[in-house]
């Protein structure tokens, strides 16, 4: 497994662990500003998460 597979698997999984703290956080009745909170850091997560794997196909491509 090379790096580039290494670093889009940490990025999924950073999205994912957020949206699951986000779902628990929401599901116990905790703080709705706290959940507010989890679900934008997932959204910019995800962000990342899709340029790193766009960067890592385009640099596949040479």
């Amino acid at each position: 497994m090379d790096a580039s597979n290494w670093i889009v698997g940490v990025a999924v999984a950073a999205v994912a662990l957020v949206l699951a703290m986000g779902l628990y956080n929401m599901m116990r009745g905790g703080s709705p500003e706290r959940s507010q909170k989890l679900m934008r850091l997932r959204v910019l997560l995800q962000f990342v998460a899709i340029i790193i794997a766009m960067g890592v196909l385009w640099w596949r491509a040479f």
